[in-house]
């Protein structure tokens, strides 16, 4: 068994350790056992802790039947069995995922307390911290709740993580999302939650800094949450301020007003895009105007136009013409197409195009559509010919 510093101080940032293995993996890497370790493990939902040993990066850390092993990242064999070495955590990666578990464990008590419902899915990323709960709850539900948490972490409640005896185990009413073998390892935030959980975590609620739902899905019965939490929700709100900074410059809107123009310059791209469409849709009628009723094969070519009109100019040109009717929409990375007739399989043309023009595509005897790229006149020449 690796002995754990990081349960009994997570603050500890540094620590000299024994060798116990260094196994070769890869030409790049080495799997090390220590006999301690103040790497936290990617364990209970969280990643593990990023540091070095020796200088040497280390890339990841599993643990199994309680021993822990960290894969470096070096091309030479780093340690010799016995070697003392020097460990070093990331602190700012380890101090940001306290803040984020700790707060999970706030929220996730005051839902159980007010719910009853479980936390039956954590995910603990660089980025993002998700929980599921196994039941609904509404906007306005989840939003009390967050400042229900954010009200106990400004209070700095304490936060205790310790190992109870059997006798006082079975005398705790704490949480736990699944089920537990061996020793059971407790973290217990003051007047507010009592749970399994085998991560470190902050001495003081205050540490968590602040609380944010920023995501709310609906989730198999129940609710999927995404929270940031300390610097990360404070990186988070700044990022979402320099968008609207950044919004409000280019619609030329205040900061309040920038949602309303939004939407018109919406409303206002939406007239313009029936405008677009209904010029699009008259040139083109005015190309099959021109058209020699009695051709049997016709072309016609059309730039960046929705494809619903060129569905539309299809369906037209059928009725008039017994062969291939084609409608070729061009594009930055050439034609996309829509081919149909009534009397000939268009299946069997759409294998020419794909011999000769290299298309790509298909569909129905009736109808095909596609993409290719290829000049209008060996375009033409193909089907017309």
């Amino acid at each position: 068994m690796t002995i754990k510093l990081y349960d009994n101080d997570a603050y500890q940032t540094t620590c000299e350790s024994q060798i116990i293995s260094c196994e070769k993996i890869t030409d790049t890497t080495y799997d090390v056992i220590l006999n301690q370790t103040i790497f936290f493990p990617e364990e209970g939902g969280q990643t593990p802790d990023k540091g070095t040993i020796n200088g040497f990066k280390v890339i990841d850390v599993q643990i199994k039947d309680e021993i822990i092993t960290h894969t470096i990242s070096t091309q030479k064999t780093p340690f010799q069995d016995n070697e003392t070495v020097s460990c070093e955590i990331d602190w700012s990666h380890r101090f940001s995922n306290m803040q984020q578990h700790t707060g999970e464990h706030i929220f996730s008590g005051f839902v159980h307390d007010k719910f009853g419902y479980e936390n039956v899915g954590f995910h603990l990323s660089d980025s993002i911290v998700t929980m599921d709960y196994n039941g609904p709850m509404t906007e306005e539900e989840i939003y009390e709740l967050e400042t229900k948490s954010n009200e106990a972490i400004f209070a700095g409640k304490k936060v205790t993580c310790y190992y109870p005896s059997k006798e006082e185990l079975n005398e705790l009413d704490y949480r736990s999302k699944k089920e537990l073998s061996g020793a059971i390892r407790i973290v217990s935030i003051e007047d507010t939650d009592v749970c399994a959980c085998c991560a470190p975590h902050v001495k003081t609620t205050s540490e968590v800094g602040i609380l944010k739902v920023i995501d709310i899905t609906n989730y198999k019965g129940g609710v999927r949450l995404s929270i940031l939490c300390g610097m990360r929700a404070l990186n988070d709100y700044r990022l979402r301020l320099n968008q609207c900074r950044e919004i409000s410059h280019i619609t030329s809107a205040k900061m309040d007003d920038i949602v309303s123009s939004v939407e018109k310059i919406k409303e206002d791209a939406g007239v313009l895009k029936g405008e677009l469409a209904n010029i699009q849709k008259n040139l083109l009628d005015l190309q099959a105007s021109s058209l020699d009723d009695n051709t049997e094969d016709v072309v016609l070519f059309t730039q960046n136009t929705d494809t619903n009109i060129l569905r539309y100019e299809v369906n037209q040109l059928t009725t008039l013409h017994s062969g291939y009717c084609a409608v070729f929409n061009e594009n930055e990375n050439g034609f996309n197409f829509i081919i149909g007739s009534k009397n000939k399989n268009c299946n069997e043309l759409a294998k020419l195009l794909r011999e000769k023009l290299n298309a790509k595509g298909g569909g129905k005897p009736e109808m095909i559509q596609g993409s290719l790229t290829a000049s209008k006149e060996d375009i033409s020449s193909l089907i017309l010919n």
